[in-house]
């Protein structure tokens, strides 16, 4: 058994494929996951696991060099949430937000129910 970090064995392993400029989107459960979107579905029920505790551990795991968040998010509890964790995402429509499912290397859906509790997460490199 691992000793610490993601033991969703899925999760884990879409979280070891990600590469520099690849992109993971971390959103709530009510997010319309396109047809053919690499997704880890982790909810359990409504609230369960929340969007914290999944932003938290994904950002245990990985570099990240920018963000992506809906401009409609600003000034909600999503928006401090993000703050408090040291990112400062480009705002944009929600609509545009959703566009980037398609393409995203990851999509990983929590059982966030929170309005706006969606964030892309663009991967760095840690040198």
């Amino acid at each position: 058994m691992k000793r610490s970090g993601v033991l969703n064995p899925a999760l884990a392993e879409g979280l070891a494929r990600l590469g520099h400029g690849h992109l993971v989107l971390v959103v709530d459960c009510g997010t319309p996951i396109p047809p053919g979107a690499r997704v880890v579905d982790v909810s359990v029920v409504a609230g369960v696991p929340g969007f914290t505790q999944v932003l938290d551990a994904v950002l245990d795991e990985i570099v990240v060099e920018g963000s992506v968040a809906a401009s409609e998010s600003a000034g909600t509890v999503v928006a401090g949430w993000l703050e408090e964790r040291g990112l400062s995402p480009e705002l944009v429509p929600h609509e545009d937000l959703k566009a980037l499912l398609p393409g995203a290397a990851l999509v990983i859906r929590t059982g966030e129910a929170t309005a706006w509790a969606n964030v892309g997460l663009r991967c760095g490199v840690p040198f």
